[in-house]
């Protein structure tokens, strides 16, 4: 079937129509595609998009920046899936370079807040505030896949206009700053001032040592297969 000119265009009164948050959602499509899930059923056919699908088995992604609208999707999915099984553990895989700091702790004060272990698993990347909401799983449920890479260090930020002003968003970086040393502390078994002296610039580290540090409980492989020499 070929399509006509008017069906391959969007006019611009179309796109004047979308709503904001239609708009952030096309955004963060991977490609501009969101693959699709068919399931059937003896009532026939229904189609999810696959983080729908996902979230029926409690899984939730973290795989982009760390903004207040993502945070605010994320939080959401907890809050639902916490209303739905208080009992049954949540899987939230990461991978994002970090982001807003205020965005941030208001995923981790929900992982803290909701009544299912949160099972974190790193896959790709995790890094700053990342890193942190990594490390903010449920203790003995911090996970990450062999070949990602983990990154801490201090928040960053700017700040113009008068003294005052600079005075002021100075104060507040160092209460994050001085906020996030003291749970990463609590969180990872290290000293407070090792963790400020690691975090005062970036500092990456693999699956491994990300284990060692204690930002994470287990490394995930995929178990070799046994042999069975002959004769035995």
């Amino acid at each position: 079937m070929r399509l006509s000119r008017t069906d391959k265009l969007i006019t611009t009164d179309a796109i004047q129509s979308l709503r904001s948050s239609d708009i952030s959602a096309i955004s963060q499509m991977p490609g501009g595609v969101i693959p699709t899930v068919v399931e059937q059923s003896g009532r026939g056919e229904r189609a999810f998009d696959i983080y729908s699908r996902l979230l029926r088995e409690r899984i939730v992604f973290l795989g982009t920046q760390v903004t207040a609208e993502v945070a605010d999707a994320i939080v959401a999915q907890l809050l639902f899936l916490d209303a739905e099984d208080p009992e049954k553990d949540i899987q939230l895989y990461i991978n994002s370079p970090g982001g807003s700091v205020t965005a941030g702790m208001a995923i981790y004060d929900t992982m803290q807040q909701v009544r299912p272990d949160i099972v974190t698993i790193c896959f790709g990347l995790a890094a700053s505030m990342g890193a942190f909401l990594l490390a903010g799983g449920a203790s003995s449920k911090r996970m990450s896949l062999p070949s990602s890479r983990i990154m801490i260090h201090q928040p960053l930020g700017g700040a113009q206009g008068q003294a005052v002003d600079i005075e002021i968003q100075a104060k507040e970086i160092l209460y994050h700053k001085s906020r996030l040393n003291e749970l990463l502390a609590n969180h990872t078994g290290q000293p407070l001032d090792k963790i400020e002296t690691d975090t005062d610039r970036d500092f990456f580290m693999s699956a491994e040592e990300a284990k060692t540090y204690g930002l994470i409980d287990h490394v995930v492989a995929r178990p070799q297969p046994s042999v069975v020499l002959a004769g035995t």
